[in-house]
């Protein structure tokens, strides 16, 4: 999604919906890159010890994609200027024990919104 704002700053909007990760295992990871940049945010994904860290990198890295592909933008002057997770539904099941009784399993999903804007060249003065 592509929007256009007043002051003339173009920025690519990635909104990801059922996500079968934890909103608050995925927020210790997304802290951590909100407000940095698109290459500084790839190298610190990848190392990251966290196991969420992954699916994260793919994210960023599809939303950039996006931005440049669609809009002609250029990844290196790329930022993260908001990133977001948010709570979803809770898939229920239960599981099997013993003596016939079902003990209740719980996955928790989430969306995450991604935006990324271009670095306006007026900053680097």
């Amino acid at each position: 999604m592509i929007k256009k704002s007043e002051n003339s700053d173009t920025e690519a909007k990635l909104l990801v919906k059922h996500i079968r990760m934890s909103v608050s295992k995925a927020r210790r990871v997304i802290d951590q890159i909100r407000g940095r940049s698109y290459e500084e945010t790839l190298m610190i994904l990848e190392l990251m010890p966290y196991r969420l860290s992954y699916p994260i990198l793919k994210l960023v890295y599809s939303a950039a994609a996006n931005a440049s592909q669609n809009m002609g933008l250029n990844e290196a002057n790329l930022f993260i200027s908001k990133i977001e997770v948010n709570r979803d539904a809770i898939v229920k099941k239960s599981r099997p024990r013993a003596r016939g009784r079902s003990y209740p399993i719980q996955k928790k999903t989430c969306h995450i919104k991604i935006v990324l804007k271009e670095k306006s060249k007026k900053s680097k003065l």
